[in-house]
């Protein structure tokens, strides 16, 4: 279970530092426009509100990455960070896009599903 949820957390944070990427550096490129669905208008018009929220998916990427190699209290920081990756995931399918909730929210409840069973 161990192996599995750590492998889980290891993949939402990569993906999360891919939304980086994607917020921060791509939005205005073809590539950022194609993913979000935005015109270059709008993309031009939104890159700083997109970067700020590429670089909070950075924070969250980071902090399980974090949760992965320390030594204490590791649980309770994996539970944490996923905790807060799925409520990111719901406010983000509420206000934005639901799809979020299946790319975001999804992946880290059952994170925080094998998490929990492995402490067990």
């Amino acid at each position: 279970m161990l192996t599995i949820s750590n492998s889980i957390i290891l993949l939402i944070a990569v993906l999360h530092g891919y939304f980086l990427i994607l917020e921060m550096f791509l939005w205005d490129k073809p590539i950022g426009m194609r993913v979000f669905g935005n015109s270059l208008e709008k993309a031009q018009h939104t890159k700083i509100l997109a970067a700020n929220q590429g670089l909070y998916n950075g924070f969250l990427a980071a902090g399980l990455l974090w949760s992965l190699t320390i030594d204490t209290n590791q649980t309770e920081t994996k539970i944490f960070f996923l905790t807060c990756v799925i409520i990111a995931g719901l406010f983000g399918a509420y206000t934005a896009n639901l799809k979020i909730l299946w790319i975001q929210a999804l992946p880290a409840f059952i994170g925080l599903g094998f998490t929990v069973a492995a402490s067990y």
